[in-house]
Parts: C-alpha cells; sequence; structure tokens
C-alpha cells in the first residue's frame, strides 16, 4: 500500500504563512522556513508591543501633564497629589488632551487644584 500524505492540508499550511509573509524583503517572503521565522518573531513582537504601547502613552501623558503644570508652579507629583484629594477623577489621558488641546480647561483645573 502507497504512503499516504495529506498534501493538500500541507500546502494550504504553508501558503497561509507566505500570505501573512507578504510585503517582507528577500526570502523572507517566499522561502517558507525563512518566512515561519520572520512571522513567528514578527507575531512576538507584536504581542509584546500590544502590551508595550499601553505603557508608552502613559508615559506620555504624564511627561505632557507635567510640562503643563510646570508654568503653573506645580510638578507633576504635586498636580495629581492635589487632584485626587479634591476627588476630581479626571484620568491622564483626558488631562493631557486638556492641556494640549485646551489650555483654558486645564488652567481652571489647575486653579480649582490650587
Amino acid at each position: 500500500m502507497p504512503r499516504s500524505v495529506n498534501a493538500v492540508a500541507s500546502r494550504k499550511r504553508r501558503k497561509k504563512i507566505l500570505k501573512q509573509t507578504k510585503g517582507n524583503f528577500l526570502a523572507r517572503r517566499n522561502v517558507y522556513t525563512v518566512a515561519k521565522n520572520t512571522l513567528e518573531k514578527g507575531l512576538t513582537y507584536a504581542y509584546r508591543d500590544r502590551k508595550k504601547k499601553k505603557i508608552e502613552f502613559r508615559a506620555l501623558w504624564i511627561q505632557r501633564i507635567n510640562a503643563a503644570v510646570r508654568p503653573y508652579g506645580l510638578t507633576y507629583s504635586e498636580f495629581m497629589g492635589k487632584i485626587n484629594k479634591k476627588g476630581i477623577a479626571i484620568n491622564r489621558k483626558v488631562l493631557a488632551d486638556l492641556a494640549m488641546n485646551n489650555p483654558e480647561a486645564f488652567k481652571s483645573i489647575v486653579d480649582s487644584v490650587k
């Protein structure tokens, strides 16, 4: 009895990986073994960086808030301590957005905290 291999499934699996590596450079897109390694590493980076993105944005918001409160004679930590003590429930994302795009509203928040 001849050996039976499922060529249809194997080809489908390989084509799926080669399709996902479309746009890569040279062998990274069309040599299966290289493309498989490239794809695995790329997906690992993508997973890791989806988590990292949240950390980086929080750091950016903190920097923007700090830069915005400095002219009012406060530091970021003083400002956040006072805002929490007053019970103002505005997150860092909104505070950073106000600081950049609506300085009057941000100034009113700073004045209410002082």
